[in-house]
């Protein structure tokens, strides 16, 4: 017979079994010298740092006289790929990656083309990045092995339950080799530490089966027949050579800094594509010892990690709110390309570095991008890129007030009076940042939304403006300005057949388990033509 039980204790006493065995056997009425075999397994635990008072909540599966099932026994069983179908995937992050191993349950052949490097290879350009202020095009922290989420905080926490088994993503990453905490947590993460030998555990898995990824081979334009997809067209680009993929169905998961694929559609077919909302903002990193000083009331312990935060408001009708926060983390250069600035943020698994740090954007709609993007896009015969190219505008604006890929800064009680920063407490940015006022050159719908912003927010954590918060500009890659339109039933692109878009990039998920999950969505439906 299998019970839950919920109990809470507080952290110091997470590693006394005798106490939690006693609390849970208390919950379920289970008499002290009952006979039997009990097995107590922790299926949640989360931090509840509210009212002054630091709890866990640990939520456990008791199985009484039953053995509880194996994680290897809910593990997907992986086929060797047949020639009898083969599906072109464009992308290798993690919605590919998901749907790749989704089509290897039927055995069908997935065929991978990546733009960016392997992780070994690619570390060596990310070095590069913060060492000389080199930015490689198609090997960065957006584009590569594992997409964007791979040297990234590698968060796994989602609300999209109802897009698919979110426990059946977090088993697959494990037995890949991801921590097991991640099946417990109530926000888990993996840590760019990590994260790049679970994917290199999984590139692994897919070759061995027969499937193919091919890196360094950047997708350059779209083969139709008749208005259905039959190839596409790629560069090698070590050797520039040109080739031709060809297969029965094209998965295009290619993530949302691919701003050439956008365009490349747009020129097939603009109504392949519409503007959807996406946000613009900064990163404000703190000392981690604040922002842990704030959400632990001044009692954090050992056995805490640092400490997250999570801020929403609404500004001017419009949400303003914290995105990707790392605690015990690193800001980190994301630019595509040596003429932008971008910022995101990042973790080790520990989540033991000096600083916290979180993107503070603002919804940004279709109706709030300025008319000079509106008139390029309709110029280009494709209205829906006009916030690709609003984007674009802001990133190269930012690489005008920076020093290379030293990003603009401004301490955000500067921000707030809007003056230029003399001086910045050390930072995480490893190349460095330079002193703006970002008053000046951010969008005015931005700034006069993230003022008012982070003073609600210092309401709600009281301390959070101070004189060691560096704001890092600019945050511009949250989610695409672009969704790749896709018929609910079917899957398939309504005006090119054949092209089923999916993940971040594509407009249909937000993170490394949605993006999963869709990824897998996706290839059922492949699977079940």
């Amino acid at each position: 017979m299998k019970q839950t039980a919920a109990i809470t204790i507080r952290p110091e006493e997470e590693n006394n079994k005798a106490l939690i065995e006693k609390l849970i056997r208390k919950e379920l009425n289970i008499p002290k010298n009952a006979g039997g075999k009990q097995t107590f397994i922790l299926s949640k635990k989360s931090i509840d740092a509210r009212h002054g008072t630091i709890k866990l909540h640990l939520k456990y599966d008791v199985y009484i006289n039953e053995e509880p099932p194996s994680q290897d026994t809910a593990l997907p069983q992986w086929k060797k790929a047949s020639s009898e179908k083969t599906v072109i995937i464009i992308g290798y992050g993690p919605a590919a990656i998901f749907a790749a191993l989704r089509l290897l349950e039927k055995g069908i052949k997935p065929v991978i083309l990546e733009r960016g490097k392997t992780t070994k290879d690619r570390r060596e350009d990310i070095a590069l990045i913060s060492k000389n202020h080199i930015v490689n095009e198609n090997s960065n922290y957006c584009f590569g092995e594992g997409g964007a989420g791979t040297f990234s905080d590698g968060k796994l926490y989602t609300r999209s339950s109802k897009r698919g088994d979110i426990g059946r993503i977090l088993r697959i990453l494990v037995h890949f080799g991801a921590d097991e905490k991640i099946l417990t947590d109530a926000h888990p993460h993996i840590g760019t530490d990590r994260l790049p030998l679970v994917i290199n555990n999984i590139t692994k898995k897919i070759t061995e089966l027969g499937g193919e990824i091919h890196f360094n081979t950047l997708c350059t334009d779209f083969i139709l027949e008749k208005n259905r997809l039959i190839g596409v067209k790629a560069v090698k680009l070590l050797s520039n050579e040109e080739c031709i993929f060809t297969g029965d169905y094209f998965i295009l998961a290619s993530g949302h800094s691919s701003s050439d694929i956008y365009k490349t559609l747009a020129k097939i077919n603009p109504l392949a594509l519409e503007a959807k909302t996406f946000a613009v903002g900064v990163r404000v990193e703190h000392p981690r010892s604040i922002i842990d000083e704030i959400q632990y009331h001044g009692k954090k312990t050992e056995n805490l990690l640092a400490a997250e935060y999570s801020l929403k408001t609404q500004i001017n009708d419009r949400g303003v709110y914290s995105f990707c926060m790392c605690p015990g983390g690193f800001v980190v250069p994301s630019a595509s390309g040596p003429d932008e600035i971008v910022v995101n943020g990042m973790s080790t698994a520990k989540r033991n570095s000096k600083w916290s740090n979180a993107a503070i954007v603002v919804e940004t709609r279709p109706e709030d991008i300025p008319m000079e993007f509106q008139l390029q896009a309709e110029k280009e015969n494709c209205p829906s890129l006009k916030g690709l190219f609003f984007r674009t505008w802001i990133e190269s604006l930012a690489k005008k007030h920076a020093e290379g890929q030293a990003a603009p800064s401004q301490l955000l009680t500067d921000f707030l009076n809007n003056k230029k920063s003399a001086s910045f407490p050390p930072v995480s940015f490893t190349p460095g940042i330079t002193s703006s006022n970002l008053n000046e050159w951010l969008p005015k719908h931005i700034c006069s939304r993230l003022g008012p912003a982070f003073v609600e927010f210092n309401k709600i954590m009281k301390g959070f403006i101070c004189d060691s918060a560096v704001l890092i500009a600019p945050e511009t890659r949250t989610s695409t300005p672009v969704r790749i339109l896709r018929d609910k039933q079917t899957l398939e692109n309504p005006y090119i057949m054949g092209l089923y878009p999916a993940g971040e990039g594509s407009g249909y998920s937000g993170g490394i388990v949605s993006s999963a999950m869709d990824g897998e969505l996706i290839a059922e439906k492949i699977c079940s033509l």
